[in-house]
């Protein structure tokens, strides 16, 4: 399956294993990679040497390419992009900032820059800022998300026709008819998240990895637009964030009502009731827990199947 994407990354399919926080760690990049996939190490709830210790150990557990994906919203940004270049990173995906702010740094030393957006207008100036590849994410994405809520179906087609760089599709991928639909409306590549994220190398706990596959359609939900938009299970923390938007509630009383950690309590920790749990809405369609190369290999096969059916 060559094309654009394979090409940009020298990889054999054209699905990246999204880098999600507390669920990307170096087992579950290394896995895809070796798998024909691009897999990505989620730098955003990693320290500085944690982060390191990731990548290398991602080295060792495979010759293939992978990334790292940051987000340009936590702390520590200048250590963690001093470590991927010391570390000899090829793949950056960043997201949740302005990507002019590290894409000529990282393009300098050689490293294929890629950045997550959520409309047309923040495409354009990711391909302004020099990016080789744009992720359009669709409001069906779980973790952090756009505000304008644009599904990805919608958003891939209107994208495509502004860019002239490749464009990869998220948020409600999660299998090969899925990938199928968003390449024929223009996509070059999908980054599939949840998917991955119940998987055998996936560092999620397994309270969350079970509370996905017993997701049902409707049981997530987009909230927290005033901080970051993100996509919740409805659990015990989910309905105090309702309850608190019932009183009218600042910007600050929904800070405290967060705290700091509560993604690392709910989706590391298996702390289902006052944990952040954040999924896509494609986990309605997840059944179980497989490991990572099979979960891509049925993709693709699921993916040529259907396109061969359907004379594509």
């Amino acid at each position: 399956m060559q094309n654009k994407i394979t090409k940009l990354f020298n990889i054999q399919y054209p699905i990246v294993q999204g880098g999600m926080i507390w669920v990307s760690g170096w087992r579950l990049a290394s896995a895809v990679s070796n798998a024909g996939g691009l897999g990505l190490i989620g730098a955003g709830s990693m320290y500085p040497d944690v982060l390191r210790e990731h990548i290398q150990k991602c080295k060792k557990a495979t010759d293939k390419p992978f990334g790292v994906n940051v987000p340009m919203l936590y702390p520590d940004i200048e250590k963690i992009m001093d470590i991927i270049v010391e570390e000899g990173v090829k793949i950056v995906f960043t997201s949740a900032g302005n990507p002019k702010t590290w894409t000529s740094f990282l393009k300098e030393k050689g490293i294929t820059v890629l950045h997550v957006v959520s409309s047309v207008k923040f495409a354009l100036k990711a391909e302004a800022a020099g990016v080789d590849a744009v992720v359009c994410e669709g409001f069906e994405a779980g973790g952090h998300n756009g505000r304008e809520e644009t599904t990805t179906f919608t958003l891939i087609p209107m994208v495509k026709e502004q860019v002239k760089i490749p464009v990869i599709a998220a948020g409600g991928i999660g299998s090969g008819r899925g990938m199928l639909a968003a390449m024929v409306l223009g996509a070059d590549g999908v980054q599939i998240g949840s998917r991955f994220a119940a998987t055998v190398e996936s560092s999620a706990h397994e309270n969350f990895k079970k509370t996905i596959v017993d997701v049902k359609d409707g049981d997530t939900h987009l909230t927290l637009k005033e901080l970051a938009p993100v996509r919740l299970v409805k659990n015990k923390f989910y309905q105090e964030v309702q309850e608190l938007y019932q009183q009218n509630p600042t910007i600050e009383d929904l800070k405290e009502l967060l705290g700091r950690a509560r993604a690392k309590r709910g989706m590391f920790e298996g702390n289902l009731d006052d944990g952040e749990l954040e999924i896509g809405q494609v986990a309605g369609l997840i059944h179980e827990i497989k490991p990572a190369k099979e979960v891509l290999e049925a993709i693709i096969a699921e993916y040529k199947q259907v396109k061969k059916e359907q004379l594509f």
